[in-house]
């Protein structure tokens, strides 16, 4: 619920603040290359900030027949106001000279025209009120845009974690907002700030000077040049100088330096008064700064990068919002005479649509079904299967429509037995891929009533439908249904249609446990590299299947497949022939690809896991130092891939290759074991920023990371997720 709120107003307040927030965000653009084309004009000397006051005022006042002023900006720029034939001037001038430099930078039209825009849409007062207003809004849509990254990262220590990518606008939305949140929360504020300042309800008190006249001494009378105050201090300390209007005493030098104002006695050089700006002067002064980048060719920079972005979030937060899965649940059987109950804890929508298509599945083939989101648990008379589909937000929370769900489920005691099956949804990029399933999981375990369908949960990673119609079939094998589910629209995922030609496959004599390779030569198409993955969709069924690919040449994949008996794309691709095409999609899998800045990699792999790291291995030309850790069933099931790996470690494209078999001793030994035997020399590769890769099978990975957990824990101090987020964790499971 809490989540909720910040969403929508985050949305809400993005909505009534659009056409402002746009005008401001591009006229601001603009603003910000103002100063820089100010700063970088020729009117600052080098060096001559360690000019004392006095040889600053020297040089300038024997120039000219009068000076009136003297002044320094914000870039550094000294500018004089003197009198030339009777007439009042002013120009930038040589600090250590007093030359005429250029003239004072007039504001270009198009400034002129954007700061008016920028600050009052040109209706005056009423626009001064809509852009103030307009800065507040987006002070809280960026607030809330920080608390809603900090929540689905997990918390604010893991506010620049890795973020999976599920769609174009989702990722660049999260992933640049999280860099330009805070300028925009500076312009923000400043703006909000000074548009108090302008409608006076921030007072900005001026500086009062109380002056003895009558105790003001002409004596003894020396030249300004030699004033204590002038020669102590730099020219970098200048704001303004102001000389006397008369040669009476009562005239006096007026001195505006960075943090304070001083009057000073022409004749004795005496302080006649010293008074410090006050603290409203000062934050006014900051907040001016800090608002139009002035005299800071770096802070314009990436204020106009801020204001740059806004647009960019607006439309992208706007996609996002759109294009977020709208499902309106429809039940045409009550919760009490439904046989299948179907519970879905979902965040963005992806796992509600799935469930969808499992409940109107059931519907068209008039079974009694009834859909709803995990915090509408209740008690059902005639429930006799309960599916729970879930999603985790974060970093193992549960997803906003399944917060109470917890409470719900003691509160609401089942009166019949029932079965049940969890699946879960997630990412494995993220350290808690499907925490909350397994909470779920526990939690109906405790129930009296409860029996599971299965041993364990399901897990589905970054939205395979493969892997959840995988699950259909078996839970439709546990309720005596044959379930043909079609897969939902959900947002595309980036595919490039290849044409491939059959090269070789292990002939079915030659195949162990049901495995073999298969490669293929790319005649067209898009051009793939290890750790992409191929789809293919057989001719006898819609539903596509993924394999990791390991490119071994130019042109040239193999991908390693297990033929299931009733596995239709299997023993598709198992029956090609060699020199039979085949078309099938690349998708681009860039999270899972050989890290090219890693002195030592440690590839962990399982049965066709391995197939990914072939290629890997095959291309590491430059002969960097990777470590295989591979399981199988027996000596046997390494047959397959031992050519491939016996040249490796001959010609030193392998540094090593340890192989754990379950099923040939008396203890049986998986890679997880390894790993733990293993634990300081992966320990110490971590730390010298090395990569561990995991390709295999869900279980396995939920296995090896405990054991990297344990290690990271032990030997770095350390949670495993510092090296996850660092991109030293890639995996790819199934």
């Amino acid at each position: 619920m809490t989540l909720s709120i910040w969403r929508y107003s985050h949305l809400i307040l993005a909505f009534a603040s659009s056409i402002f927030l746009l005008l401001a965000s591009v006229t601001g653009v603009i603003l910000s290359i103002e100063p820089i084309s100010n700063k970088l004009q020729p009117y600052r000397i080098s060096n001559a900030e360690g000019l004392s006051l006095a040889e600053t005022i020297s040089a300038i006042d024997a120039q000219y027949e009068e000076v009136l002023s003297i002044s320094q900006d914000k870039n550094g720029f000294v500018s004089a106001t003197v009198i030339i034939d009777n007439q009042n001037e002013s120009f930038y001038v040589n600090p250590e000279t007093g030359e005429k430099l250029g003239d004072i930078i007039e504001k270009a039209p198009i400034y002129q025209f954007s700061t008016n825009l920028h600050r009052s849409l040109f209706l005056k007062t009423p626009g001064r009120l809509f852009i103030g207003l307009t800065s507040f809004l987006l002070f809280l849509i960026a607030i809330s845009g920080i608390v809603l990254i900090a929540k689905r990262q997990g918390g604010i220590t893991k506010f620049f974690s890795k973020i999976v990518r599920e769609n174009y606008a989702q990722y660049n939305h999260v992933v640049y907002s999280r860099f330009v949140l805070i300028p925009i929360v500076i312009i923000a504020i400043s703006g909000v700030y000074l548009s108090l300042l302008r409608f006076q309800i921030i007072e900005e008190n001026q500086i009062t000077h109380e002056i003895d006249f009558d105790n003001l001494q002409e004596d003894p009378t020396i030249d300004y040049t030699q004033f204590e105050l002038f020669k102590n201090t730099p020219l970098s300390e200048l704001r303004e100088f102001e000389f006397p209007f008369s040669e009476f005493v009562e005239d006096y030098y007026l001195v505006r330096l960075k943090n304070k104002e001083l009057l000073i006695n022409q004749y004795t050089g005496d302080v006649i008064s010293e008074k410090q700006y006050p603290f409203v002067t000062i934050i006014s002064e900051w907040a001016t700064v800090l608002h139009t980048g002035e005299g800071s060719i770096l802070w314009s920079i990436v204020l106009g990068i801020g204001s740059m972005a806004i647009p960019f979030l607006m439309i992208t937060g706007f996609i996002i919002f759109f294009k977020r899965p709208k499902t309106k649940i429809k039940n045409p059987y009550s919760k009490d005479k439904a046989n299948f109950v179907i519970l879905v804890g979902s965040e963005s929508g992806t796992t509600l649509q799935y469930a969808e298509v499992l409940h109107n599945y059931l519907l068209s083939i008039n079974e009694k079904s009834y859909l709803a989101v995990l915090d509408q648990y209740t008690t059902y008379k005639n429930m006799k299967h309960l599916v729970v589909m879930t999603a985790t937000y974060g970093q193992g929370e549960a997803p906003s429509n399944a917060k109470k769900f917890k409470n719900l489920i003691h509160k609401h005691q089942q009166k019949a037995h029932f079965l049940y099956s969890v699946v879960g949804f997630g990412s494995t990029s993220y350290p808690n891929f499907c925490q909350f399933a397994y909470e779920t999981n526990e939690l109906l375990e405790t129930l009296p009533q409860a029996k599971a369908s299965f041993n364990e949960i399901f897990t589905v990673n970054d939205q395979s439908f493969e892997s959840f119609n995988r699950w259909a079939s078996l839970w439709g094998e546990k309720t005596n249904l044959e379930l043909r589910l079609k897969k939902p629209t959900l947002y595309n995922t980036k595919k490039h249609t290849s044409s491939f030609v059959v090269l070789d496959k292990t002939e079915k004599a030659s195949m162990v446990d049901s495995t073999f390779l298969l490669t293929l030569k790319n005649t067209n198409g898009a051009i793939a590299d290890s750790g992409d993955l191929l789809s293919i969709v057989p001719s006898t069924e819609e539903r596509e299947r993924l394999y990791s690919i390991g490119k071994m040449e130019r042109n040239v994949y193999t991908i390693s497949v297990k033929r299931h008996d009733k596995g239709v794309c299997s023993t598709y691709l198992q029956g090609l022939e060699i020199g039979t095409n085949l078309t099938a999609s690349i998708i681009e899998n860039k999270d899972f690809h050989f890290p090219a800045k890693s002195k030592q990699t440690i590839l962990i792999a399982t049965g066709t896991g391995i197939g990914p790291f072939l290629g890997m291995i095959k291309n590491n030309v430059a002969k960097k130092g990777i470590h295989l850790y591979w399981g199988g069933r027996t000596e046997e099931s390494f047959k397959l891939y031992k050519p491939i790996i016996s040249s490796a470690l001959e010609n030193g494209s392998l540094t090593s290759f340890k192989p754990a078999y379950s099923r040939t001793q008396i203890e049986k030994t998986y890679v997880q074991n390894l790993i733990k035997k293993d634990a300081v020399y992966i320990a110490e590769s971590l730390r010298k920023k090395g990569c561990v890769m995991i390709c295999g099978s869900i279980t396995m990975q939920k296995e090896v990371l405990k054991e990297l957990q344990e290690i990271c824990a032990k030997y770095l101090n350390k949670d495993l997720s510092f090296y996850q987020n660092r991109n030293q964790i890639k995996m790819d499971c199934y």
